[in-house]
């Protein structure tokens, strides 16, 4: 791998340990996948594409004689799906739980949870999972990995409409999704001992999310991309640096020039007062509070 030597010099062995990862099919999700089965983990792929989640595993046992890869399926936009997803990881209990998987520019609707399909794959689902799972992860001492984005800073908050389903442009309703992920999790995991939390994004990056334009446009500017921002490669680093490097209290991974290029740095955060990040955690808790009735609904 083009990354050897910052692997051996940033990570340790995972023989032993189970990670479960969502989004593991996109250009991110490949990467972290290959870096995790090189170092020994067992991994739990969480997709909604069944056939692309098989190539994948093959693809790793391939090239990882020995590996062991299990799949879940799960559609982040579908909390009955979650549910289903989260139920089957409390018993196979993982060591590392990374949300990679997240929607940019996608039509429009308000999901089966209650709330806009953008903010419930976002924020909403994994949400939800993180905290159905902690008890599972305080058994293990583990950890939750999550993707975060500088889009978050695009927008603060809007109480009168939480998922931002009034609003149109695609940044704005992405980084309200990742404002509310980052930050719930901040405060969730603030007094929390038993389970950790890496905050991580990596930067700009060619990958599925940016395939959002129109194909026109896209077939113009995808060679650009891919010379002027990193490789997924590169950048799945950063998500690979939060499974050994906690991150404190509103700091992150990323990459350290301009959030943009280059290996993994800790950075502190100025993007969000204390005073909204405690409100976004107790809208976060009205929201976890009102997937797991649509839940118990389903059930019934």
């Amino acid at each position: 791998m083009r990354y050897d030597k910052w692997l051996i010099k940033n990570t340790h062995s995972l023989q032993g340990k189970t990670v479960a990862i969502s989004g593991s099919t996109g250009g991110l999700g490949k990467h972290i996948c290959r870096y995790l089965a090189s170092l020994g983990a067992r991994l739990i792929l969480l997709d909604r594409n069944r056939a692309r989640s098989e190539a994948n595993k093959a693809a790793l046992e391939t090239e990882f004689p020995g590996v062991e890869v299990d799949i879940i399926s799960l559609d982040l936009v579908d909390i009955y799906s979650v549910e289903s997803a989260t139920e089957q990881l409390k018993g196979i209990r993982p060591d590392y739980l990374i949300h990679n998987a997240g929607a940019y520019s996608i039509p429009r609707c308000t999901s089966n949870s209650g709330y806009d399909n953008v903010f419930t794959i976002n924020f909403a689902s994994p949400y939800y999972m993180i905290r159905e799972l902690l008890p599972t992860l305080r058994q293990r001492q583990g950890r939750v990995v999550i993707v975060g984005s500088i889009a978050h800073n695009y927008s603060h908050i809007d109480e009168s409409d939480v998922d931002f389903s009034g609003v149109k442009k695609a940044s704005k309703v992405y980084g309200n999704s990742k404002r509310y992920l980052m930050f719930s999790l901040y405060e969730l995991f603030k007094d929390e001992t038993d389970v950790s939390l890496a905050v991580t994004h990596p930067g700009i990056t060619f990958t599925n999310i940016t395939s959002h334009y129109p194909r026109l446009i896209f077939a113009i500017i995808k060679y650009p991309m891919k010379v002027i921002f990193m490789s997924a490669e590169k950048a799945a680093l950063s998500i690979v640096k939060g499974l050994f490097e906690k991150t404190e209290y509103h700091t992150w991974y990323g990459p350290r020039v301009f959030d943009i290029w280059g290996l993994p740095n800790k950075k502190k955060l100025r993007t969000c007062s204390t005073e909204e990040s405690l409100r976004i955690a107790d809208i976060s808790n009205e929201v976890y509070e009102k997937v797991k009735k649509n839940t118990k609904t389903a059930a019934n």
